[in-house]
């Protein structure tokens, strides 16, 4: 069995559905499959050749007129473009839209050419707190808003990257030692910033002392917009 168009998938899917003791029909009012079983809600499953934007579209749609919908596409190939059913993006998407999926593999045995990924089921998400703390932490930290919403491929200005910013301006002078630039205003985890030198931006001089790197001096003109709200600190 190969799959060549949408039409292709109907088959394996009426047989399965039909194995389970549903009554299986094509394209009514638009679904591409209605199944019934006594007392029970009625089945829509819609048909396509690759987890698509319309296909996620249709299902939506279909909720309308039951809770239990299901998505069906075939088994992807090693070319396979687009999304793939089995990317937990994907799952994570129709679990939080109610719909399930269904994958149609021609090279099983008839028996086992369905597979089931997904149930329809109500889902209710459970918020994740660190996640949450993490965004507001980062929120309440960052000076201003240096970056540029939808961004990409640039480097984000990160709190920390402020922060190490606001060190590499301080020894834009010449070398210090910590406790100075705890003095001068530095943040106060400036030790652990100027330890772990995230960015290459600075050089250990002496115990306890460091100076900046040309890769800081390059770093305070190429980020010299990420601290413009604040005054200009001095060493």
């Amino acid at each position: 069995m190969t799959i060549a168009a949408e039409t292709d998938l109907y088959a394996p899917v009426k047989a399965f559905l039909e194995g389970q003791g549903y009554e299986v029909k094509a394209e009514i009012h638009g679904c591409d499959l209605v199944a019934v079983r006594a007392g029970e809600p009625l089945v829509v499953v819609e048909l396509k050749k690759r987890f698509t934007l319309e296909l996620l579209l249709q299902g939506v749609d279909r909720l309308a007129v039951t809770d239990a919908v299901y998505l069906a596409v075939p088994q992807p190939g090693r070319k396979a473009s687009g999304p793939s059913p089995y990317d937990s993006d994907v799952r994570k998407l129709c679990r939080r839209l109610g719909l399930g999926l269904l994958v149609v593999d021609p090279a099983r045995a008839e028996a086992r050419r369905v597979e089931v990924l997904l149930d329809p089921v109500p889902y209710t998400p459970r918020k994740d707190r660190k996640r949450t703390t993490r965004l507001l932490g980062e929120h309440a930290r960052r000076a201003g808003d240096p970056n540029r919403g939808g961004s990409t491929r640039v480097p984000i200005v990160t709190a920390y990257r402020q922060d190490a910013l606001r060190i590499a301006r301080l020894l834009r002078g010449g070398p210090l030692a910590i406790a100075a630039l705890r003095k001068a205003g530095a943040p106060a985890d400036v030790a652990a910033i100027l330890q772990r030198n995230v960015y290459g931006w600075f050089e250990r001089v002496g115990r306890g002392t460091y100076g900046l790197s040309e890769a800081g001096l390059r770093g305070i003109d190429s980020f010299a917009h990420a601290l413009a709200e604040e005054e200009p600190a001095e060493a």
